[in-house]
Order: C-alpha cells, then structure tokens, then sequence
C-alpha cells in the first residue's frame, strides 16, 4: 500500500466522519499527508474533529436532499479536484427497529441517508473527480433484494430489512456507475469494512462488537491508496477480499429501474 505522502497532495472526501470508522479514516489520512475533507452533521464534533485533525470540514444533514445539494454546490465552489471520494456517512437499524421512520424529504431514513445522500451527492461532484480518481462506498455484507413495488417499505417494516436493502442499493449503484465510467480513468468500488465494528452505531443495535475499527479502516484505506487497485472497478469487497454481493447487484434492468427511481425521488426533493 502506497503512503499518500510519497505522491503529490491528494483531496479527500470522507463523509460521516464525525464518529466511527469516518473519524478514523479522516485521522489516518491527514496523518499520511491528504488533504482531508471532513463531512458531519454536528457543527461541535466537526469542530473537534478539526482541531484534533486539522481535516477541513463541511456540514450537511443527509437526511435532507437540499443540503446534499447545497454541499455539493459548495464543494463544486471551494475545490478544483477530488481524488477520492469516500462515501460512509450511514444510519444503522435504529434504537427501535419495528418503528418506520422518514427524513425530512418524506423518504424512508435508511434509503435516504445511506443511499440516495451518497447517490446524489457522487452524481453531483463528477465533475471534481479527474483521473485517477476513486470513489470507494461503504456498504455491508447483509443485503436484501430491493423491492421495487415497495421502495419505501410502507409495509412489512423493519430496521434491519430497510438497512439491508439500503446498503444493497448502494451496492448497484457502485456497478452501475462503474460501468458509466468505464475508461475513464476514476474507480468505483464497495466494501463491506468489516463486521460489527465498535462503534456507536453498533452498539444502539445493541449487537456485540466483533471486529475493531483497525480492521475496517485497513479495509477502507486498502480502496483508497493501494495502487494494485489502481484500474479495479465494479467490485464489491469483503474486508480486503473480493466478494460476490447479493445477485440483484448483477442485474442491469434491476440497476436501470433503481437509478431511474432515485433520480425522481432525488428531483421531486428538490423541487419543494
């Protein structure tokens, strides 16, 4: 694995990096010389994060598609370049995984925050990421079939099927854009880090942590700097070995049907 300092100064963009394995990675990548930018939604972590860093940071609610937005527009202003993008900011099952919950769009939380957040967002900061660039998303082994007559989970309920479906979306979303930049010279990879992590959003599910944070930041940092994976695109990866995810993944009339939906879901939002 290459060390960001023995190459020119690289931009990242890690989100969801107040806490957990986005905090982690945003500390290692300044350590390894990056120019980081830091994406929270708590202006006091962020600041703390900034002083302990000296990461630069950005603030969005990603349960809102308005600030997705307007944090895109503000990226587009400040930067000329990204060379990684690292989309990690997530919710997980909830405090109470039977009770149904909406972002501020009307969407089911978890397909808003750890799907169409990232979606959007990437679609919208293209134009900064220019050979050779990487975009790694963070997902997770446990998906779910995405079912498209009810994409919203308005019936049948519950935290763990509406995570899994998010991450697997997330999942095709990876192969659909890989393959509409094929050539081009910027990646686009998923990876489930590693499993149960310790970590905030573990511990509220109240599962037991199995794995440390060391491991999933080796996983996420193998994406970013490995030049091995230089020209690798259109994987999923479990920990640091490639992976079959869930069959839908391969689907290109699945992956159509879902980038069609989001971008309604994605203009209807900001059309309010």
């Amino acid at each position: 694995m290459s060390s960001l300092g023995q190459r020119r100064e690289q931009t990242v963009l890690v989100t969801g990096a107040t806490d957990g394995l986005g905090r982690c990675l945003a500390a290692e990548l300044t350590r390894r010389g990056a120019r980081v930018i830091a994406h929270g939604r708590d202006p006091a972590k962020l600041r703390a994060l900034h002083r302990e860093t000296g990461a630069e940071i950005v603030r969005a609610d990603f349960t809102e598609l308005r600030q997705v937005d307007r944090l895109a527009a503000e990226l587009l202003q400040r930067s000329h370049h990204l060379d990684v993008l690292v989309n990690n900011a997530g919710v997980g099952v909830g405090r109470d995984p039977t009770r149904r919950e909406e972002s501020a769009d009307g969407y089911e939380l978890r397909f808003a925050v750890n799907y169409l957040a990232p979606y959007h967002l990437t679609r919208r900061l293209l134009p900064l990421l220019k050979a050779p660039a990487r975009i790694v998303n963070v997902a997770a082994a446990g998906q779910q079939e995405f079912g498209f007559l009810d994409p919203q989970l308005h019936r049948h309920y519950s935290g763990a099927s509406a995570y899994m479906r998010s991450k697997l979306a997330l999942v095709m979303h990876t192969f659909d854009l890989a393959e509409e930049l094929r050539g081009s010279g910027v990646t686009v990879n998923a990876l489930h880090p590693a499993t149960f992590m310790d970590t905030t959003m573990v511990r509220e599910s109240g599962r037991t942590p199995l794995s440390t944070l060391d491991e999933g930041v080796a996983a996420t940092l193998r994406l970013i700097l490995d030049e091995d994976l230089t020209e690798v695109t259109g994987r999923f990866f479990n920990g640091t070995h490639e992976a079959d995810p869930h069959p839908q993944a391969h689907e290109r009339r699945a992956r159509e049907r879902l980038r069609r939906l989001s971008d309604e879901l994605v203009a209807e939002a900001l059309s309010r």
